[in-house]
């Protein structure tokens, strides 16, 4: 992650202007969740993560890419614009961005009851969260659909 301190003083003042735009999100209702040995777990990402066959994102993109649960690291590319982030990390292991295997494992131990069949990746660097809405209420209702009781959430 980089410093605000280790950009370039203009580049650093353009992103304190922007998170000062950005309103508070309030607060939801708190839900007491089963545990999590028996539950059903997705993964929604902020990486700009899709399959090499979807289409790639584009800057202020406000829709999303399904990952299928069973989908191998070498089918999943980032077409996340940001050039204040170092990608290096996702290339020597996708799991820090997007920790699928890492979910596996913990299925096959008993530690969570389950993955999703499916998972959600959306453009990051989003300052407008309204519009956002739209989609973000679709997939709620895609993941209740699915049955899923935990959204692991992995902003980059």
């Amino acid at each position: 992650m980089v410093r605000l301190s280790d950009l370039h003083e203009v580049e650093a003042e353009h992103m304190r202007q922007r998170a000062s735009a950005m309103r508070p999100v309030a607060p939801a209702n708190w839900i007491t969740p089963k545990p999590l040995a028996e539950s059903k777990i997705a993964i929604i990402s902020t990486a700009g993560l899709h399959r090499r066959t979807d289409d790639p994102f584009k800057i202020g993109a406000i829709d999303y890419r399904l990952l299928p649960g069973d989908i191998d690291f070498a089918d999943v590319v980032v077409s996340h614009v940001s050039t204040n982030f170092d990608r290096s990390a996702f290339q020597q292991d996708p799991n820090v961005w997007f920790p699928l295997d890492r979910l596996r494992e913990m299925a096959a131990d008993g530690e969570i009851g389950s993955v999703s069949n499916w998972h959600y990746s959306f453009m990051g660097a989003q300052p407008n969260h309204e519009a956002l809405a739209a989609t973000g209420e679709e997939v709620g209702r895609l993941l209740a659909a699915d049955e899923v009781d935990v959204a692991l959430m992995v902003p980059v």
